[in-house]
């Protein structure tokens, strides 16, 4: 699969006003999600991460 770079970056610091840095920092999922591209999803929502948090609950002090 090829990747048309030069749209790729128009998009990201043009349309999207990234920074070429924070552009190039960028996974290609985290720059799909930015762009709106279906399937571009972050790895992890809220809901997500509060059912992490539930899973494996912060120890109190004293506890093992």
């Amino acid at each position: 699969m090829r990747l048309d770079w030069p749209a790729l970056m128009r998009a990201g610091m043009r349309g999207l006003g990234l920074a070429p840095a924070a552009f190039w920092r960028l996974t290609p999922a985290e720059l799909a999600f930015l762009l709106g591209v279906e399937g571009g999803r972050l790895p992890m929502d809220r809901a997500g991460l509060e059912a992490l948090a539930r899973r494996f609950p912060d120890k109190e002090d004293g506890d093992e």
